[in-house]
């Protein structure tokens, strides 16, 4: 089982990545409406608080199917903000 900083780490790791590949793409394609990578960037923030807060509600003793789900809600809501961002 990984611990609960080890799992902070790839929340933070992973939306920043997807954070920096909304900047990304806005410097490359200056076209681009800042109004929707905006958005963008506001749910993986509101992501990233959500992640953190359901780490710090874990019940004593399920700490590992707790964090289990919260890693797999993280990689559901990540690839879904990737696709939002391919499709900017």
């Amino acid at each position: 089982m990984s611990s609960r900083k080890q799992l902070k780490k790839e929340i933070n790791n992973t939306l920043g990545a997807l954070i920096e590949e909304v900047y990304v793409k806005e410097l490359s394609s200056p076209e681009l409406d800042s109004k929707k990578s905006d958005k963008i960037i506001d749910e993986a923030i509101s992501l990233f608080d959500d992640l953190i807060q359901k780490m710090h509600e874990a019940p004593e003793g399920k700490t590992k199917s707790h964090f289990t789900g919260i890693r797999s809600s993280l990689q559901e809501s990540a690839a879904a903000l990737s696709d939002k961002i391919q499709k900017l």
